[in-house]
């Protein structure tokens, strides 16, 4: 697809991710219009729509050149009944909405990329999961004898029902991607960076668990410039997975963020306490433990050149860009 001013529809663009995109889209002169529950002011169109019903919203749609599915509810809970569910169906509902709508349309998007996760692939800690060989997670072992929890489980069957509606519906004329993303890591309040520069910067920025379990980990600006690469090459389609080329133990990652911080040390969370501090934070100690080693071969193969391959200049890189906003 040629990089002409485009017409790029977010639907549940008012998060994290979808401000990224959009504030990217949006500098490069392309027409964004996001898709949310609860239109605001911005530099860009909002448009309100439930992610359940169909509705005028459906008019963005037609002849857009993109859309792309960020809808879904934060991980970043305690996996309760409610909540699980919540989390399946603000996945499930909008992606066959979607479909539905993008199947009936005289002028469909040319290309529909939906999110997914990394979080598809099995706890690894002995070699890359890319797309052609990786493993899906499910009950998996998470040492000599000892199986994950069923949080886990849990994850890896939303990835896996996510992405089987989002490809099991032909749309041959949309091209479609499901996105297999890593941690964006992006220097602005409430993104996973925040957090855990907030740990370091509190002296609490220490190895995680045994510190042997793999980060996968995207910087903004390459997954911005990713999503450019995958509409602009019309032979891409499928699952990609979107993180940077060198995924690294927990006990290094945090070393380099309290090395951009220049922070010397930070207090260690062995696994009892990082039960406890999870249970209190409200969220799943899953985010933390599981080893995600994940690899982005179809990128590289396709020619896509990453700007932060290592995670000790992407830390150094958006530490600098946080300490201008304070």
């Amino acid at each position: 697809m040629s990089q002409q001013r485009l017409r790029i529809v977010l639907p549940g663009g008012s998060g994290h991710v979808g401000q990224i995109l959009a504030r990217h889209f949006v500098a490069l002169g392309h027409h964004v219009t996001v898709l949310t529950r609860s239109p605001y002011t911005t530099p860009w169109e909002t448009v309100h729509w439930d992610g359940e019903r169909t509705g005028s919203w459906t008019e963005t749609l037609e002849g857009a050149d993109v859309c792309i599915n960020l809808t879904g509810r934060s991980v970043n809970c305690r996996y309760t009944a409610k909540h699980r569910n919540e989390i399946h169906q603000s996945r499930i509902g909008p992606t066959s909405l979607l479909s539905r709508v993008i199947t009936s349309m005289k002028a469909p998007p040319l290309v529909w990329m939906n999110m997914s996760t990394a979080t598809i692939y099995r706890h690894s800690l002995d070699r890359d999961m890319d797309e052609a060989t990786g493993e899906f997670g499910g009950r998996e072992l998470v040492g000599t004898c000892r199986r994950a929890p069923d949080t886990w489980d849990f994850s890896v069957s939303v990835a896996k029902d996510w992405e089987a509606l989002f490809f099991s519906i032909p749309t041959p004329r949309t091209r479609k991607i499901a996105l297999r993303s890593a941690v964006v890591m992006s220097p602005t309040p409430r993104g996973a960076f925040s957090i855990l520069l907030n740990l370091v910067r509190a002296s609490l920025g220490g190895t995680q668990g045994n510190g042997r379990q793999y980060v996968s980990w995207i910087h903004e600006a390459d997954f911005a410039r990713a999503i450019d690469f995958l509409i602009a090459h019309d032979e891409i389609a499928g699952p990609v997975n979107i993180a940077a080329p060198n995924p690294l133990p927990n006990r290094e990652f945090m070393r380099a963020l309290r090395d951009a911080w220049d922070m010397p040390n930070g207090i260690p969370a062995p696994w009892p306490l990082l039960q406890v501090a999870t249970f209190l934070m409200r969220t799943e100690p899953e985010l933390v433990l599981k080893s995600r080693h994940v690899v982005p071969a179809r990128l590289l193969e396709a020619g896509f050149d990453f700007d932060f391959r290592n995670w000790q200049e992407a830390a150094d890189d958006l530490v600098r860009q946080w300490r201008k906003r304070d």
